[in-house]
């Protein structure tokens, strides 16, 4: 794992660039959304199939953590940070310069492959650069997780804009420069060190986890499609039981596994991913179809949707950086996730009463804003437990299978809300009663998941006193 730490001075500015990471991968799985039309008459992609512009960078992502994870700890975390921001922008250049729908779709595997080296370390290295200290940890935590829903809402602006101003390939081609910038920055920036004495990795453990991972949300993904009883459907999931099946034999049997499952007995690891996992699949369909609900039912075009989000984004931002981090030097971390999941629930089931012929400051912001606070007082601490729970020369991997949970989480929750959605009436573009309904039953379908996320939290999390700050 790197040493040496920079300078105290140095330390707050390598947490920007840091939090740039966060805030870059978060963005590149929403800049995309408006600009989807756009590319579909350019590229030639059927309807069915346009959304795999979005899902090509989300499997491989996922799928990739866990390898990046390891690398990061094999190899150093500041070096595989700069391979990933080298390889995003590798892969941002194909996907802007594609012209047809296959190339594109590499593009975004690339630049998958690139945030999932990215991710992983950049996490390790605020560990190294803030573990030392607790009272500090928590607020690099706090404007480390901050930058995610900063991500998200620039994601829609800089689409709207972008689209609207410039072209499409745009939005793959901002990531070029901050590329750039992180790779000269993160030398002078960032602690290096040696490789590991010791050390291989396990690539037959990475393709089954990838290859396992990718296959779940790929059935998920297509189901609605493809039918939720169908042989297709059924045949892909059991292929992803298989591979994931297979992987967890490997990891048993292997001297160097790419995930030690010993690392599971560090208390509440395991209870932390698995919030993180069932907050991710939550979070994200509220997002998801609360713009949509902005655009196709109350007639908000890009630009002012992105407005609409501000208020959320802004209180998520305030609360994980000036809230989060005191209550949960208060309260501990069990205290704060159930907390902020049922808080959570509770906003989504003020959005599940939107009506077609609502108004922003009625039917959106009261909600969101409920839903942006539990979101807020969820997040970092069960972030923070995850890393924290393992031990140093594990925290590439920890970070990995956070990352991991959270990913595959969005995805799936994603997919299923859209199929519940779907069902309920959101396919039917100009019909704003049937659309309000199917957006409705995402919410409340995202509603359980925080509350069975909150039931799950207080059924696995161990008892611990008050975080010591």
């Amino acid at each position: 794992m790197d040493t040496q730490a920079p300078p105290s001075s140095r330390r707050w500015t390598a947490l920007a660039l840091i939090a740039l990471a966060q805030f870059m991968v978060i963005m590149d799985t929403s800049i995309i959304g408006v600009a989807l039309p756009k590319m579909q008459g350019a590229l030639g992609f059927s309807q069915e199939n346009l959304s795999w512009v979005f899902n090509a960078y989300v499997v491989v992502f996922g799928g990739l953590l866990l390898l990046g994870g390891k690398l990061s700890d094999m190899l150093g975390a500041r070096r595989i940070f700069q391979t990933g921001w080298a390889i995003l922008g590798i892969g941002s250049l194909i996907a802007g310069i594609a012209s047809s729908a296959t190339v594109e779709l590499i593009g975004r595997g690339v630049q998958g492959a690139g945030a999932a080296l990215i991710a992983p370390s950049a996490l390790t290295l605020l560990m190294m650069l803030f573990g030392s200290n607790p009272r500090e940890l928590t607020k690099a935590f706090a404007v480390y997780g901050a930058a995610a829903p900063a991500g998200g809402t620039a994601g829609v602006f800089l689409g709207g804009l972008i689209t609207e101003y410039a072209s499409w390939p745009w939005v793959f081609y901002i990531n070029i420069p901050l590329a750039v910038l992180a790779l000269v920055a993160a030398p002078a920036l960032v602690p290096g060190g040696a490789l590991a004495p010791h050390g291989s990795v396990d690539l037959l453990g990475a393709v089954t986890a990838t290859l396992g991972l990718g296959a779940t949300v790929f059935a998920v993904v297509r189901a609605p499609e493809a039918g939720w009883f169908s042989g297709s459907t059924w045949g892909t999931l059991a292929v992803a039981a298989v591979l994931l099946i297979a992987f967890l034999v490997l990891q048993i049997r292997r001297r160097e596994p790419l995930m030690p499952l010993s690392v599971f007995r560090s208390p509440n690891l395991g209870a932390a991913n698995l919030s993180q996992l069932l907050l991710g699949a939550a979070w994200v369909p509220m997002w998801f179809f609360l713009n949509l609900y902005l655009q196709q039912v109350l007639g908000y075009s890009a630009f002012p949707s992105g407005a609409a989000l501000l208020p959320m984004t802004a209180l998520i931002m305030a609360g994980m950086v000036a809230l989060s981090p005191k209550l949960f030097a208060r309260f501990g971390a069990r205290t704060m996730i159930i907390a902020g999941l049922l808080i959570l629930a509770a906003g989504l089931v003020w959005l599940a009463f939107i009506r077609a012929d609502g108004t922003f400051w009625v039917d959106v912001l009261p909600g969101s804003l409920v839903a942006a606070l539990g979101m807020s007082l969820a997040f970092v601490p069960s972030l923070q437990t995850a890393i924290s729970a393992a031990p140093p020369e594990e925290g590439g991997l920890a970070s990995g299978i956070v990352n991991t949970g959270y990913q595959i989480g969005s995805a799936l929750g994603l997919a299923a809300v859209t199929a519940i959605a779907s069902a309920a009436g959101a396919e039917k573009l100009g019909d704003t009663l049937a659309l309000t309904d199917g957006f409705s039953a995402a919410f409340r379908a995202a509603a359980v998941i925080a509350a069975g996320a909150a039931v799950v939290a207080v059924a696995t999390f161990r008892r611990q006193g008050p975080a010591t700050r």
